[in-house]
């Protein structure tokens, strides 16, 4: 069955709630096996619209969740505010430093909360650099690079 993009979408945030998939084929394949005709460029648009990003699973893997939505913003929004607003990411034991253009470190601070990542224990923003507390250097390092690719989106 062709589903309408909301049955699509529903399904998309229920597999991923309920199984732990780290890749796109393999949510394709699994929507395939719940019946859903779609296609694999489909399921990106659809992950970028729901805002799903790729988190640690603890055991060296990857599986996509969902970020709540913050008020009326959506997390899709707060993600491109996030990409926008970056400029470098930089390391300090088990700190993550972002600089951020003038007046955006707060936003990106939103867009961080709204992911619930696993490594960062809190944060604190200023004007233009956001400082994000980890558990270890090697957290930091971590959350480092996953920040780049979402930066990089």
């Amino acid at each position: 069955m062709k589903p309408n993009r909301s049955e699509r979408q529903s399904k998309i945030l229920q597999l991923i709630k309920e199984r732990s998939i780290g890749t796109q084929e393999e949510l394709v394949s699994s929507l395939q096996a719940a019946g859903l005709d779609v296609t694999q460029a489909t399921v990106s648009r659809d992950i970028k619209a729901l805002g799903v990003i790729k988190v640690s699973t603890g055991q060296g893997g990857q599986k996509y969740v969902a970020m709540e939505r913050s008020g009326e913003a959506a997390s899709g929004r707060l993600m491109k505010v996030f990409a926008e607003a970056v400029v470098q990411i930089d390391l300090a034991m088990n700190l993550v430093i972002l600089k951020t253009l003038p007046g955006m470190a707060q936003a990106g601070a939103s867009a961080l909360d709204s992911m619930h990542l696993p490594e960062v224990i809190g944060s604190i923003a200023g004007d233009d650099t956001l400082f994000i507390a980890t558990g270890s250097v090697a957290l930091a390092e971590q959350l480092a690079e996953r920040l780049n690719q979402l930066a990089r989106q």
